[in-house]
């Protein structure tokens, strides 16, 4: 996932905030892209895509981090660009019989709740930082993506690799949900406590 970001002040200069901003950038280009190949089922390009698209976010966070130029609408964009390129890839494994509704419903629904919350938060003021569980959670979701879109069907036990893999990512995701959820209303009932008269 994007870098965790206290402050809004950019430090590196125009040309390094313009090529982390461009990666956060190809990744919203790449994404319909890689729904339309995923469609047509030309595998091996979409995976290729889906692959530079995946590396974007790693290289744009550790850029950001490195030329500090962190800032929390970069943040903010960073991890919209990732859920908009695992939900198209999603759709289109989805249309293609590549995986199941109900495991993208888990992984989509999470992305679209958690969204919901860090936006909220961020009007008031508070930024939540993504956990290790979330990034993990980002790395298994585009290697059980990566693994359906190059149809890597083999049978492990009753089911095929990709389908455990993507069972495995959409468990991931879930409980990656339910712990923002508590670390969100941890902050949320601090905050109502330090609002209280008297405090």
């Amino acid at each position: 996932m994007g870098p965790a970001v206290g402050h809004e002040e950019a430090r590196g200069g125009a040309l390094q905030t313009g090529l982390v901003a461009g990666a956060t950038g190809l990744r919203l280009v790449l994404a319909p892209v890689v729904m339309g190949l995923v469609l047509a089922r030309l595998d091996l390009l979409a995976a290729a895509l889906f692959l530079v698209a995946a590396a974007t976010d790693y290289l744009d966070g550790f850029f950001a981090r490195h030329w500090r130029v962190t800032t929390s609408t970069g943040s903010f964009l960073d991890t919209t660009a990732d859920k908009v390129l695992v939900t198209a890839a999603l759709i289109g494994l989805v249309a293609i019989s590549r995986t199941s509704a109900w495991v993208a419903l888990v992984i989509v629904g999470r992305e679209m709740v958690i969204m919901g919350l860090r936006g909220s938060a961020a009007l008031q003021g508070v930024l939540i930082t993504a956990s290790q569980l979330g990034r993990v959670k980002a790395a298994i979701q585009f290697v059980a993506i990566l693994v359906a879109i190059l149809n890597l069907d083999g049978a492990v036990g009753p089911l095929g690799l990709d389908q455990w893999a993507m069972i495995l990512a959409a468990l991931i995701t879930f409980g990656s949900g339910v712990d923002y959820l508590i670390r969100y209303s941890r902050v949320a009932v601090r905050q109502q406590a330090s609002s209280e008269p008297g405090r």
